[in-house]
């Protein structure tokens, strides 16, 4: 038979039936506690890993043989090709491996596509390099005198 038992809040004790005290705190949270001892070192708000005899204190002192989980590793699914019928499993894999071959008019028109987006991009080059000289010849030069004051900085001044 099982008996239902419940863990202290405060010393991780069992607390089996008829046992112990309920608490509810303002949130609506039910805490519950082996003894008034324990709860009112909670209240208290006293740490039970300070308290020798507690749980948690036996616990970080490595008292208690803490049983460690751990995750059971999934094994990755491998693909595995089988034969169709029809066609045995050489034929299907020298199918995947050939590499397409291409016909002399395909090569002709990559050969034109690949011209015309050098063209374009000499073409774009040569407007950028006019558009920079023409900018040059635009500025003019320096337009504050030697001896004029520098303007006054935002911010940190000294």
């Amino acid at each position: 038979m099982v008996i239902k038992t419940d863990v202290c809040a405060f010393s991780e004790f069992r607390i089996y039936p008829g046992h112990g005290m309920r608490f509810i705190r303002k949130d609506g949270t039910p805490v519950v506690f082996i003894n008034a001892k324990c709860k009112s070192l909670l209240m208290q708000r006293k740490k039970p890993a300070k308290l020798t005899w507690t749980q948690s204190w036996r616990r970080l002192n490595k008292k208690i043989k803490v049983e460690e989980v751990t995750r059971r590793r999934n094994r990755r699914t491998t693909k595995f090709q089988r034969a169709i019928v029809g066609a045995s499993l050489d034929e299907i894999k020298a199918k995947r491996a050939a590499v397409p071959k291409k016909t002399p008019a395909q090569l002709a028109a990559l050969k034109e596509i690949k011209d015309r987006k050098a063209a374009a991009a000499a073409a774009q080059k040569a407007t950028a390099k006019a558009a920079r000289a023409e900018q040059r010849k635009e500025k003019p030069a320096a337009s504050r005198q030697p001896g004029a004051s520098k303007p006054m900085r935002a911010g940190n001044l000294r």
